[in-house]
């Protein structure tokens, strides 16, 4: 099976509309934010500053250090982690086929394996045969998806996506 890498001047042939690294940012993480926030149950329940876990030692002193006074860790203000940048390389490859005819795992990591490396691969086409839906449903690395029902969060979590046959096409048209 032969893979070849999709470049600015194939994307622009296909009428997708790329958008420069700086812009966009903003879209995309709101659009991020609000497929996650669809997916939760609603029955989010915040720890008062009692049922949070840890002591309550000062954690700094109380002068001479530069920052703001504070009393112990389990205040409100430290609510966890800052997210990172979320751009990065992705590596998009262009099929024109891809079907596991005799609908083993084995044959689906290997046709996979011979096109990308196996971590995190998104396969987007118009459509999968069911032998490869079956082939694909064991690994959990890679996912197959249809143009149709891609999203920003599965492109953003992928570390490869494999492109089949007219897939970009209706991406272009879903981006138009």
């Amino acid at each position: 099976m032969y893979a070849k890498s999709l470049t600015v001047e194939d994307a622009q042939a296909a009428n997708l509309v790329l958008v420069g690294p700086e812009k966009g940012r903003q879209a995309v993480h709101d659009l991020v934010t609000a497929y996650r926030a669809n997916r939760r149950t609603g029955s989010a329940c915040t720890k008062t500053r009692g049922e949070v876990s840890g002591n309550n030692k000062k954690i700094f002193k109380q002068k001479g250090t530069g920052n703001a006074r504070h009393g112990d860790k389990r205040a409100p203000i430290f609510v966890g982690r800052v997210l990172g940048d979320l751009v990065r390389g992705e590596k998009i490859k262009v099929v024109d086929s891809f079907s596991i005819a005799d609908g083993k795992t084995k044959s689906f990591i290997a046709a996979l394996s011979a096109l990308t490396a196996p971590d995190k691969i998104l396969v987007v086409s118009n459509s999968f045969d069911e032998s490869t839906y079956l082939a694909a449903r064991n690994v959990a690395w890679a996912q197959l998806v249809t143009g149709l029902d891609l999203n920003v969060e599965q492109l953003l979590l992928a570390k490869s996506v494999i492109l089949v046959g007219d897939a970009i096409h209706s991406l272009a048209q879903r981006t138009a």
